[in-house]
């Protein structure tokens, strides 16, 4: 792949396996970004838009440039240039998105992405040594960036590392801010009666604070389970190169570059201890995106209780009222729809596809490779960005605002039917049966009927009933 003069300054001639083509002088891509740009007009998002998985190359290939210096297969300053250049790419991958347009949908098991990586790593390590673009007969992308690799350690290390980051900083501030926002409501709420309901019938009293309680804490538990999904990301097949045989690493390679990976990243990094199942296994990134599944699961489920319990404000529960954000319709005046915790179900059922999508592609690897890796990055980094928007904007656009309606709370809690239950112990389940359907045949409440029946006094059922 080297370069050759051209007359025209504007770009440069690359060659490759196909032959030769011209790339734009200025870029630091190459020919196979070129090939792979063209060959993949899919869906107009490319790899530059998943900065966590740039962030990630980087890293690995520092940590194979290191480890090839120091087993002597890389002569120092090629080394020093190299990391030189993935520290610069790592420490604001947004800057660098422009230099790998590659569609996130790709052929070929992600090896365009790694070329794309090489490519631009070998052009700004040349540009660090005051060589032009395209002088690979000093710094070449595929001998001197990508030694003793392949895409199909690489890639796969560099996702799984990239999947873990994004997954922890979605957990540790998003869903922990909302979490955190739940805390405050239910704090705030504790002393709103209210009646609970199970399969949308009236169920037994409870507060507006222990309702919201149980969101805080299913937003603690899916931090809980995020973590615990993401530390087998942790493993790698880093020094398997094309399918666990570690070809053309060199001796001692292998242990070098893991520790080298650890050091960069400051994680409990590991080598899978059988590099042809890592290489060819996707079961990490199911696990993952399973825990992002289950986030909008639980999401969509408490947005379900806030669209309920908002519902109205004069036919619907009307238990709460949540801000109003936009008018509700183009032709009903004075109309506000729930539209934050609609978008949020929008979400959900989004990240359910694409959990398919993962589940899919990770099952259709055949004997020593998935293929189908890509798909999985673009669907995993793509449900994570829909997540942490959604997580944002519930809090700061729905729940800190929510405010109770405790008379609307209180005179459904009064009004049940259901308070009859509290009555069991004293005056047993039959005898309970008869004041409930005495109270849906009057229409009374349970305290107005066990009064005119003279079951039991008026202090009794005061030290009985949760609401007068």
């Amino acid at each position: 792949m080297s370069s050759m003069t051209t007359t025209d300054t504007s770009v440069r001639t690359e060659h490759d396996l196909l032959g030769a083509r011209q790339v734009p002088a200025d870029v630091y891509w190459g020919i196979h970004t070129l090939r792979a740009i063209e060959n993949y007009p899919i869906s107009g998002s490319a790899v530059g838009a998943m900065p966590h998985l740039i962030r990630a190359y980087a890293q690995v290939k520092q940590a194979c440039a290191l480890a090839n210096n120091d087993v002597g297969a890389l002569a120092a300053d090629k080394a020093k240039a190299i990391v030189w250049a993935c520290q610069r790419v790592a420490i604001d991958p947004w800057t660098w998105a422009a230099q790998f347009p590659i569609d996130a949908f790709q052929g070929g098991a992600g090896t365009s992405t790694n070329m794309n990586v090489n490519e631009v790593l070998a052009n700004l390590a040349l540009e660090r040594l005051g060589h032009p673009k395209g002088r690979y007969d000093v710094i070449h992308p595929n001998d001197d960036v990508n030694m003793a690799q392949s895409t199909n350690d690489t890639y796969p290390t560099a996702l799984r590392l990239a999947i873990y980051a994004a997954l922890y900083t979605m957990s540790s501030v998003k869903i922990a801010a909302l979490q955190h926002a739940f805390q405050l409501k239910a704090a705030e709420f504790a002393d709103v009666i209210k009646i609970g309901r199970t399969e949308l019938q009236d169920a037994v009293p409870m507060t507006l604070g222990q309702e919201f309680s149980s969101f805080e804490v299913l937003m603690a538990k899916e931090r809980h389970h995020i973590e615990y999904a993401a530390t087998a990301l942790l493993e790698v097949n880093l020094g398997a190169t094309a399918i666990g045989t570690g070809i053309n690493t060199p001796p001692g390679y292998s242990e070098r570059v893991i520790a080298h990976l650890r050091e960069i990243l400051k994680l409990p990094v590991v080598q899978a201890p059988n590099l042809f199942e890592a290489t060819s296994d996707c079961g990490a990134y199911v696990t993952a995106h399973g825990a992002c599944k289950r986030v909008a699961i639980k999401l969509s489920k408490i947005c379900n209780d806030l669209r309920l319990l908002s519902s109205g404000p004069r036919a619907g529960l009307g238990e709460i009222r949540l801000p109003e954000r936009a008018a509700g319709s183009s032709i009903m005046p004075a109309k506000v729809n729930p539209v934050i915790p609609e978008v949020v179900n929008e979400v959900a059922f989004k990240v359910l596809g694409n959990d398919h999508a993962v589940t899919l592609a990770a099952e259709a690897g055949q004997l020593q490779l998935n293929a189908f890796e890509p798909l999985i990055a673009q669907s995993t980094f793509e449900s994570i960005r829909l997540l942490t928007g959604a997580l944002e904007t519930l809090r700061a656009n729905c729940v800190e605002g929510i405010e109770a309606c405790p008379d609307v709370t209180r005179a459904y809690a009064r009004e049940s039917i259901s308070l009859v239950t509290y009555l069991v112990p004293l005056l047993g389940h039959a005898e309970c049966d008869n004041i409930g359907r005495e109270c849906s045949r009057t229409g009374e409440t349970v305290r107005q009927v066990v009064l005119r029946q003279g079951l039991m006094s008026p202090e009794q059922l005061d030290a009985v009933l949760p609401v007068a």
